[in-house]
């Protein structure tokens, strides 16, 4: 019995229909794109041929074979767009009719099509297409196979929306409310409807082509698609005050540019940028069909294995909360941060560090609860890993915090909790104390720290190294630090002599009778593949020489005791030390240097690395 593909189809597509959802043939796919795969058609009505891409949500369809050449497929969503003065059908959504089939009717490719044809796909023959009789019936299954027709297959009409109101300017009809996850750079006209997720704060930048300003929000519609919304400039003073969390609203006449993964993490590959003729209107009435925000939790122990600077969802109850204290910034600016511990059902727990307004806001409501014996759930939504000292999750500008949400899994973790999750044992994987080589540990050697140009990355290297302390320089190993403090934090930037009696601190600008000293140690230290210099501060310095950085000025400066001084340095000299350190690259006097910092340092425990190497020696294969 013959199968019938919808008369006209492809005319009445080419003139704005939307609605017919015709039975049309796939003549050829061919693969196109470099950094994203896209899927194009061409399609034939039995009679006329056009072009056509398909959106990349339905490129499983083609991978599994579900469509291929030669299948009848139903046109269910589908648009016309114009590209490079070209048409194409975009097509959103679509239901096999018949995987495998001959070629229906005689369709004759426009000049267009079968230039474009011929020029995609090497080695096509275009008679192949033409010669076929308009009276062939197709065979597939035997006399029993039924006859095939579309769902509607009127002629096409305009839609009611457009009789009666003369003639049409280009751009004038209303766009139609596509699915976010059908939008793409092909479509000429489209509106979407969505809630605002999350918004971004307002940020100020400078660059080579002046000051500027921007701000993004994320968008969420019914269907689970998520794409982030990006305004600059004059866009910005339209738009910031409008938007609203929570609230939906129809969004049309924007660009899309592919998405900046560095700083946006939704599942999408697009991004919208509002212009001065976009439109953003509020829908006034609630869309229940909208969910309120949506997201992908990761169980706690997935995250040990998780990328550094990764962004992701996680769950867990709240079983500590540490106070605020406020944190100067490498800019002079200060911030508050507040640190929290997490722990779900997988046996792990991790820090939360809390930045901001989330510390005053979030924070001292989780704060009050915990100190009243309650342990709450909290869902994070958009958390950033940070992997030193072990696996952490920090607050960003997008992320969001919803204390016990009425969700399932926050409902699952609480019966967890309250039916013994709560005196279950779980393992921390922000820090590791194992006195052995921890899983989060990584050990190089010196020669391994030159040769594989560890520090030279935009970020630093964080590796262990197990080395012996050959020399250590005595002519300046502190340094007079400012005593005041900020906060919780105390200054101790360089302080230098105001007469004969007082410091001053040119940072805080103020003047005092003591001040402190702090250890600037540089020393040099070897294993079996070379030596290297290092530099310890503080705390690093009082563990490498066992006392303070004052009790040795003292001694050397003002009691003179350069016996003593020398015995405690000679002391140090070839002891050996599990060095946990940052290497990073730095700019020195116009010149770039490998700056090794000690973080810490531990005397050897040889028990323990006995039992490490052991460990190593067992794993040769």
């Amino acid at each position: 019995m013959p199968v019938n593909l919808t008369p006209n189809a492809i005319a009445a597509i080419n003139g704005g229909d939307v609605n017919s959802k015709p039975l049309v043939q796939v003549l050829d796919i061919k693969l196109i794109g470099n950094s994203q795969e896209r899927y194009r058609f061409l399609l034939s009505d039995a009679v006329a041929t056009q072009q056509a891409m398909l959106a990349t949500q339905l490129n499983d369809r083609v991978k599994s074979g579900q469509v291929r050449k030669g299948s009848v497929i139903q046109l269910i969503e589908y648009i016309c767009s114009v590209v490079q003065n070209r048409k194409f059908i975009v097509v959103l959504n679509m239901e096999t009719i018949i995987p495998d089939c001959e070629i229906i009717g005689n369709p004759n490719m426009s000049t267009e099509s079968l230039s474009t044809a011929q020029k995609d796909l090497p080695g096509s023959n275009p008679a192949r297409l033409v010669g076929v009789s308009n009276n062939l019936s197709v065979q597939n299954g035997g006399d029993k196979m039924p006859s095939f027709r579309p769902s509607v297959q009127p002629p096409f009409q305009p839609p009611p929306n457009y009789k009666s109101h003369g003639t049409i300017l280009k751009n004038e009809a209303p766009a139609r409310i596509i699915p976010i996850a059908a939008l793409n750079p092909y479509q000429g006209r489209w509106a979407i409807k969505a809630r605002v997720t999350a918004k971004g704060d307002l940020r100020r930048y400078n660059n080579a082509r002046g000051d500027g300003k921007v701000f993004s929000f994320d968008l969420l519609d019914s269907d689970g698609g998520e794409i982030r919304v990006t305004c600059f400039n004059a866009v910005v003073d339209r738009f910031y005050d409008t938007i609203e969390v929570g609230k939906v609203y129809l969004i049309s006449k924007g660009s899309l540019k592919p998405a900046q993964k560095n700083f946006n993490h939704l599942k999408n590959e697009w991004e919208i940028f509002l212009e001065a003729s976009s439109s953003v209107e509020l829908c006034p009435d609630e869309d229940s069909s909208i969910p309120k925000q949506q997201f992908s939790f990761r169980p706690i122990s997935e995250i040990e294995n998780v990328e550094n600077n990764s962004i992701l969802d996680v769950i867990g109850i709240v079983v500590s909360v540490n106070p605020s204290v406020p944190i100067l910034r490498k800019n002079g600016m200060e911030t508050q941060r507040r640190i929290l511990n997490l722990k779900d059902s997988s046996g792990r727990s991790v820090e939360l560090t809390m930045w901001g307004e989330f510390c005053n806001r979030e924070g001292h409501q989780l704060q009050e609860m915990i100190d009243s014996g309650f342990f709450p759930v909290l869902a994070v939504k958009a958390g950033k890993v940070n992997d030193f000292s072990g696996k952490s999750i920090g607050t960003i500008s997008t992320t969001q915090l919803f204390i016990n949400p009425d969700l399932t899994e926050a409902h699952n973790i609480r019966e967890w909790f309250d039916r013994g999750g709560k005196n279950a044992a779980s393992q921390s994987i922000t820090r590791d104390i194992m006195p052995t080589g921890s899983r989060n540990e990584i050990r190089k050697t010196v020669s391994q720290i030159k040769d594989e140009g560890l520090g030279r990355s935009d970020k630093p290297d964080w590796v262990t190294l197990k080395a012996t302390i050959s020399f250590i320089k005595t002519d300046t190993f502190c340094y007079t630090a400012c005593p005041l403090m900020i906060g919780d934090r105390q200054c101790n930037k360089k302080v230098t002599k105001s007469g004969n009696t007082r410091w001053q601190c040119d940072r805080c600008n103020q003047e005092f009778k003591n001040c402190d000293y702090r250890y600037l140690l540089q020393a040099q230290v070897q294993d079996h593949t070379g030596l290297t210099w290092v530099t310890a501060f503080q705390e690093a310095g009082e563990e490498i020489l066992g006392c303070s950085a004052k009790e040795l000025y003292l001694l050397k400066y003002e009691e003179e005791d350069d016996f003593r001084f020398g015995e405690i340095i000679r002391s140090r000299l070839l002891n050996q030390f599990l060095f946990k350190l940052k290497i990073k690259e730095e700019m020195y006097n116009e010149e770039q240097r490998v700056k090794i910092t000690v973080v810490k340092a531990d005397k050897v425990n040889y028990t323990s690395e006995s039992r490490y190497l052991l460990d190593l020696i067992s794993r040769c294969p």
